[in-house]
């Protein structure tokens, strides 16, 4: 179980709040992520949502048929930290409104990025063996996670 973050500060509100506003970016008709990797400057490294790769056709054919999307999408997580114009050890990535799959926990691990701050108000039932994977790959890896919402496993 991962319990709910009680506190928020300014910093963190805002950047979750950007994270929110750059996953309306995506084109995906059924959840929208987005992603901010931070400095410890508080300054911005990267941004990304979820979607397909750049250049790749994002018809709304291929958006709206399950099994294809997920092939071609790529998640808000990985598409910050593949847009990081420089390393990002000992950064802080806002995500919302989920936290990591256990795909971008693992990537999240490999880049260096310290702590994850996630809203999440809701987990979704489909999603739950690999959020509980990313909460144990943090916990082994010494990732901070700290999650805004209600999630219980």
């Amino acid at each position: 179980m991962i319990g709910e973050a009680t506190f928020m500060d300014k910093w963190d509100a805002r950047f979750l709040h950007l994270a929110f506003q750059i996953g309306d970016w995506s084109k995906d008709p059924s959840t929208k992520v987005g992603a901010v990797i931070v400095r410890p400057n508080r300054t911005i490294s990267s941004v990304g949502f979820n979607g397909f790769p750049r250049g790749v056709n994002d018809t709304e054919d291929r958006l709206n048929n399950r099994e294809e999307k997920y092939q071609f999408t790529l998640h808000a997580e990985m598409n910050a930290i593949l847009s990081a114009n420089e390393p990002v050890d000992g950064y802080t990535i806002y995500v919302s409104p989920l936290i990591p799959c256990s795909n971008c926990a693992a990537a999240i691990v490999q880049s260096g990025i310290v702590h994850v701050i996630a809203y999440m108000p809701v987990l979704p039932e489909r999603w739950g063996s690999s959020f509980a994977a990313t909460a144990e790959m943090f916990r082994e890896a010494n990732v901070k996670l700290n999650v805004f919402g209600k999630i219980e496993y």
